[in-house]
């Protein structure tokens, strides 16, 4: 056992360590290194993380909690402007009608998400046909798979209840 305290480390308080650094709408675990922060957020990957650490001059293995006001507000900037920031190919999301290319992240990719599906919907579009039914999107084999409704195979607890009944009378 170390006589040290538990909550210095590497010879740093803890008293500078901001647990959580919040980036839009989203709460981001200030204990992990920011590549891994950046990841937890939705809509930015491992990959996506370390465009940002890497456009914002930061090391992506620093802990993000012990970063300065000034390269937090950095990290912002590169989370928000990624898509003019960034190649074409390594946004998510461009929009049916205007072709405009934008990299969503947090609640407005969840917002987009199923504004698209409903879009396809309204127009009966053979995916949003199958996304109201509830049946395979993306050209998966059905045949065997996908089945959520009602039981396949013998049903064992229900052939001795029945058993155990009909002995009964």
């Amino acid at each position: 056992m170390s006589e040290e305290d538990p909550e210095q480390q590497d010879g740093q308080e803890d008293d500078d360590l901001r647990y959580f650094v919040r980036i839009g709408q989203t709460d981001l675990d200030g204990t992990k290194s920011v590549e891994r922060s950046l990841s937890e957020m939705n809509g930015i990957g491992r990959r996506a993380a370390r465009i940002i650490a890497q456009n914002a001059g930061i090391s992506r293995t620093a802990t993000f909690g012990r970063l300065d006001d000034e390269e937090i507000d950095a990290i912002v900037e590169e989370v928000e402007g990624f898509a003019e920031n960034n190649p074409e190919w390594l946004a998510n999301h461009q929009s049916y009608y205007s072709g405009e290319i934008t990299h969503e992240t947090g609640n407005e990719l969840d917002l987009t998400r199923q504004q698209d599906i409903n879009r396809l919907q309204m127009i009966s579009a053979y995916r949003g046909v199958r996304h109201q039914r509830g049946q395979k999107v993306r050209g998966q084999r059905t045949r065997s798979t996908g089945r959520s409704e009602g039981t396949i195979g013998v049903n064992v607890e229900a052939i001795k209840e029945e058993a155990e009944e009909g002995g009964d009378e």
